[in-house]
């Protein structure tokens, strides 16, 4: 069986490594375009930053190294410009030279190239994108030779918020622009609020619901006219998949360019398979296809194809998009559906907002981290997750939830899960567990939660209830809101007026539960909002921050003279 491999990053070698492990005899050639294969992409940008100082750290194979354990036959410097499924063959460009190779079978991982819209001076060589080796090289050296005192990253995704970071590292002055309404995209607005004020707290200028309409020297132009200091200029928004050369090809793809496949990671021709970021995949809680651009997927389904080669048929029961980012002391972390995915698609669900200590809260150096549940309101099936909290412990609380989403588990199962516990690594009630019994509460009715976004929408006449202590109240308050402590609550009950729905808030939703539950016993009709004080405190920052930047006076929103 002669096998041939378009591109030789994770998804190819991943695959060229499982079919020799399946199949000694196959004859396999790796065709990649670069000079590279195998690299750490996902480590590029700390490269740039000076964490990851030798370069060979960012290849996990040469070329050569590869063909010696695998005896796989690996041509870098080989671009395939076309696909002729009706003669199982290739057309390749190396160097002037074209040329044509035959298989039995073939395997597509093209990859996304970085989207390069038509913005006037795109052109200009201090504008860099990150993808490759090469580009973190060029990076690189601009930054230590012509020592760049500012920098605008358009693009605030995962790549764009690392770039952010590892820039700044070096001394560099960093603007962070995003045309949509908040930073990272798998994410939702209420939990990017506290990720915006962050960003704003490590120096950086934030210019959110922005696009860039031109680059200059020294300066990018935003669409509101607004001019940007930028000696050099790095473009992270987005990517879409490298199916050019597909053209005319018959393998069907779909409208984003993405090669289509089914479960066996097999396209439409016969004989040929495609993964990795090229390919959409299905999401494991919507149903519904997407791409979903990750190495974790693009490597599991290199091991697939491999197996699938040699007629194993193993399919691959698609993806949820499990994520973590860290921004210098912030780490964020998503699993699954997001809640304005959710709405979109018209799929009910519910949320709950958590507060969690990274340990126990006696032992030194604990960290908080915010946990958004979004859940199935007539199962608790939990279908999506998202967490932004400090350094500790965020990593292993989203692989808890992501196990949740993947296997279908509910608010119950959460409950159950029997965790690690000692004092340096978590409490007796992870906040995994706690999650669980937050939604439990909820399809119980024993707590009924309210958004922080939607504090407009309490009726005029209903009580707003602080139940946080005085000193803490004296740092800040919800408008029109009094202040009763929780301690006192049973002995001042009677100056509530129960016929009025009531809204309760505290620090961080479980004082306010607490007094909900001593209401609700009492006859009142109550409200829990869900985040409590620290959830709006974020969300009103965030929401200053942006009206100062628009040239709007935070106080009353009128325009500054």
């Amino acid at each position: 069986m002669k096998v041939v491999i378009v591109g030789g990053v994770a998804g190819g070698a991943g695959t060229a490594a499982r079919l020799r492990r399946n199949d000694e005899a196959a004859e396999i050639i790796m065709l990649e375009r670069g000079a590279y294969i195998s690299y750490a992409n996902c480590g590029l940008p700390y490269y740039v930053g000076g964490v990851i100082t030798d370069k060979a750290a960012l290849q996990l194979q040469t070329p050569e190294r590869f063909h010696q354990r695998f005896q796989v036959d690996v041509r870098t410097g080989h671009e395939v410009i076309a696909v002729h499924t009706d003669k199982h063959t290739v057309t390749i460009r190396h160097g002037e030279e074209i040329c044509e190779e035959s298989y039995d079978k073939l395997v597509l991982s093209p990859g996304a190239a970085p989207v390069r819209p038509a913005i006037p001076g795109i052109e200009k060589n201090h504008v860099f994108t990150l993808r490759n080796i090469p580009d973190t090289y060029a990076i690189h050296r601009f930054v230590t030779e012509r020592k760049p005192t500012c920098c605008a990253v358009i693009g605030a995704g995962f790549i764009g918020l690392e770039m952010a970071e590892n820039l700044a590292k070096q001394g560099i002055k960093v603007s962070v622009i995003e045309g949509a309404a908040h930073v990272m995209p798998p994410i939702d607005l209420d939990m990017a609020h506290g990720v915006h004020n962050y960003i704003r707290a490590q120096g950086m200028d934030l210019y959110l619901g922005q696009t860039c309409t031109s680059i200059e020297e020294g300066h990018v132009i935003l669409s509101d006219g607004t001019r940007v200091s930028a000696e050099m200029v790095i473009l992270s928004i987005g990517v879409r998949p490298d199916t050019g050369f597909l053209t005319d090809s018959g393998i069907e793809l779909g409208p984003k360019g993405e090669i289509l496949v089914n479960e066996y990671m097999e396209t439409s021709a016969k004989d040929v398979y495609a993964l990795g970021d090229a390919v959409s995949v299905t999401h494991i809680v919507s149903d519904k296809r997407t791409l979903i651009p990750l190495a974790s997927p693009a490597n599991k389904q290199g091991r697939i194809v491999g197996d699938n080669l040699c007629g194993r048929k193993t399919a691959y029961k698609g993806s949820q998009g499990t994520s973590i980012m860290k921004f210098f002391g912030m780490t964020v972390a998503v699993t699954g559906e997001k809640e304005e995915s959710l709405a979109a698609q018209g799929k009910p669900y519910q949320k709950v907002i958590t507060t969690s200590a990274s340990q126990a809260g006696y032992y030194p150096g604990s960290e908080m981290m915010t946990i958004k549940t979004l859940f199935d309101p007539e199962t608790g099936r939990i279908l999506g997750a998202q967490i932004v909290g400090g350094s500790k412990g965020v990593d292993k609380r989203i692989d808890d939830l992501a196990n949740a989403v993947r296997f279908d588990m509910t608010c119950y199962d959460l409950q159950e899960m029997e965790l690690s516990y000692a004092p340096p690594f978590s409490s007796a009630k992870d906040p995994v567990n706690m999650a669980g019994y937050v939604i439990s509460n909820v399809l119980e009715g024993r707590m009924r939660p309210f958004a922080v976004e939607n504090l407009d929408r309490i009726p005029e006449n209903a009580i707003r209830l602080d139940v946080r202590s005085p000193e803490e109240c004296a740092g800040g308050m919800m408008p029109g809101f009094i202040n009763i402590p929780l301690d006192n609550l049973r002995e001042r009950i009677g100056e509530l007026d129960f016929t009025k729905d009531i809204y309760i808030t505290c620090q961080i939703g479980l004082r306010g539960y607490l007094a909900q539950r001593i209401l609700m016993q009492n006859g009142a009709n109550t409200w829990n909002i869900s985040g409590g004080y620290r959830f709006y405190d974020m969300m009103q920052k965030d929401q200053q921050s942006m009206a100062a930047v628009a040239g709007m006076c935070t106080a009353c929103g009128m325009e500054k003279k």
